[in-house]
């Protein structure tokens, strides 16, 4: 891929899209400690199963006004008539089984804020409170999941997930701060690394 003046350094994945560097930029990999959001952004992850990130975050205002800003409490009363109507709703991805699924994980969501200390300790309970900076050269060194991955999906389908397998939640990871995985030649790696303390 050949890099623009605004390609950050090491990080290639966004491309030049200016959209996506902005997403880059200001989101990716900044700590996110937010029950609603995080589950918001797993929930994301999940329809982006298949598909590539940049066509979820382009359709992310979609998903959020027809899954009620994603607030879970509101996700487990849906009922047939409400999928039905999500799956005629062009602004989203119309895919039955990652709408159940997500019904299904927000009641999820609801067990584990019941049971744990809420959805944003239990996540960051897996990396001891703190974001894991990897230190990657190049791209190629990024992982696609890792035995951590693993364990938190694992996890996760037993208290009801779906649609949240290792290389899912380790985006979800890398999305939400849990690891910097920023390429040490990003500018934005060191940046990103000092919001963790």
């Amino acid at each position: 891929m050949t890099k623009s003046k605004d390609t950050p350094s090491g990080c290639t994945w966004p491309g030049t899209d200016p959209f996506y560097l902005a997403y880059h930029d200001e989101e990716w990999g900044v700590p996110e400690y937010d029950d609603q959001a995080l589950f918001e952004k797993l929930i994301l992850d999940g329809f982006q199963a298949g598909l590539s990130w940049i066509t979820i975050l382009r359709k992310r205002d979609n998903f959020r006004k027809a899954f009620d800003g994603f607030e879970p409490e509101k996700i487990v009363r849906y009922k047939d008539a409400k999928v039905e109507k999500l799956l005629q709703n062009e602004g989203i991805i119309r895919h039955r089984g990652k709408i159940e699924a997500t019904i299904g994980n927000a009641r999820a969501w609801t067990g584990i804020m019941e049971k744990e200390d809420g959805f944003s300790n239990y996540l960051w309970d897996f990396v001891d409170g703190k974001p894991l900076q990897n230190r990657c050269a190049t791209m190629k060194d990024v992982p696609a999941q890792t035995e951590l991955s693993k364990a938190l999906s694992k996890d996760l389908k037993a208290r009801g997930f779906k649609f949240c397998g290792p290389t899912i939640v380790y985006a979800f990871m890398q999305a939400v701060g849990m690891v910097n995985d920023h390429v040490d030649s990003c500018p934005r790696q060191k940046a990103v690394a000092r919001l963790a303390r």
